[in-house]
């Protein structure tokens, strides 16, 4: 899992943040052996007006919380114009909030702002 950062106005010194296809084109709906992925949202509606330089190492937070959960994260992708992160993860009863937890841990700005209900298999 990588986090991607939207739009192509990114901080300077950011590794690896580019802008890409729209979200819809880029989003995985099923894992390698095709089961259906979990996702939710996050809103960090207090980052507006922060400097540039604030950017780079909230997103390294928000990042390395993120791939503390290894392969079970599929995809990151934070947009800096609208301050929504989204992130598409394995669908295990609980993990979904389980990583809401400790984003919020490092990253106390962000919001959930939607997650479908964990439903046994």
């Amino acid at each position: 899992m990588k986090l991607t950062v939207r739009p192509s106005q990114v901080p300077r010194r950011a590794p690896d943040w580019r802008a890409g296809q729209p979200l819809w084109q880029r989003l995985p709906k099923c894992d390698g052996q095709g089961r259906r992925l979990a996702d939710f949202v996050m809103a960090a509606p207090s980052l507006k007006g922060w400097p540039p330089s604030r950017f780079a190492p909230w997103l390294s937070l928000v990042e390395g919380a993120l791939k503390r959960f290894g392969p079970a994260v599929v995809f990151a992708d934070f947009n800096l114009q609208t301050r929504l992160l989204w992130v598409s993860h394995e669908a295990r009863l609980g993990l979904g909030l389980e990583i809401v937890a400790a984003l919020r841990l490092v990253a106390p700005e962000l919001l959930l702002v939607a997650q479908p209900a964990d439903l046994p298999s």
